[in-house]
């Protein structure tokens, strides 16, 4: 009987599969260089100024029309300060479309293709470790008849064999990872896991570094429900 977690070996293995097709697992690390997400906030789009009507005589200003002006100003700049998907992600796969804090991603090769739902991490702990960009995505692969399956590329080096779990709601699923990325240990959970996060808000992330450093990764889950729909939907056509 093959193992889950040697079966997770393998898939260590193909790994770069999921996000980059057709390379090898030594283009993973450069495929997480090149495809970084944008982090730069999209321009907010100046609203549009209406000349003043004619009059005969100089009207006075009013103090409530600053009002308006001053929330419709706030508003921008807050639009402005989240993040957009990037339009291409790990592996050069396209962005679809995004579902808040989610976007779903597609790549092709030939007849193989591969549909997920990304996110990257709200909150990295301690903050003064330095870490590659971090993603958590679940993916399809219909060449693969694989569904729903949860992954993560950690940033990092992990220790091997060390402490790795995800919590959710309640609940924490045991992660196995290999070198810088994650899985959960038990595949039959993926669907337990799926489920929790469709009705929570944050999913949390704490790992081992190879050279022992405790770290937490903290994702939104607004946009995720839909997100992976999507996904679904494209890798089922």
């Amino acid at each position: 009987m093959i193992t889950a977690s040697f079966q997770r070996g393998i898939a260590a293995g193909m790994f770069s599969a999921i996000l980059a097709i057709g390379t090898g697992p030594a283009a993973l690390a450069q495929a997480q260089r090149s495809a970084q997400p944008s982090t730069r906030p999209a321009p907010a789009k100046p609203a549009p100024v209406k000349p003043a009507p004619a009059a005969a005589k100089p009207a006075a200003a009013k103090p409530s029309s600053a009002k308006p002006a001053a929330a419709a100003a706030g508003a921008a700049a807050a639009a402005a300060a989240k993040p957009a998907q990037a339009a291409t992600g790990p592996g050069g796969a396209s962005l679809l479309t995004s579902y808040g804090d989610w976007g779903v991603y597609t790549a092709q090769t030939g007849r193989s293709k591969i549909c997920y739902a990304l996110s990257q991490p709200q909150d990295r702990l301690p903050k003064n470790v330095t870490r590659d960009p971090a993603y958590l995505f679940v993916s399809f692969r219909p060449a693969e008849n694989v569904k729903n399956e949860v992954a993560l590329v950690l940033g990092f080096a992990a220790k091997e064999n060390g402490p790795a779990e995800v919590s959710v709601g309640n609940t924490s699923y045991a992660l196995i990872t290999k070198a810088a990325n994650a899985w959960l240990k038990n595949p039959a959970e993926e669907g337990q896991a799926i489920a929790t996060m469709a009705k929570s808000g944050t999913m949390t992330v704490k790992t081992q570094s190879a050279r022992g450093s405790n770290l937490t990764d903290r994702y939104s889950l607004n946009g995720f429900s839909k997100a992976l729909e999507h996904a679904r939907k494209e890798c089922a056509s």
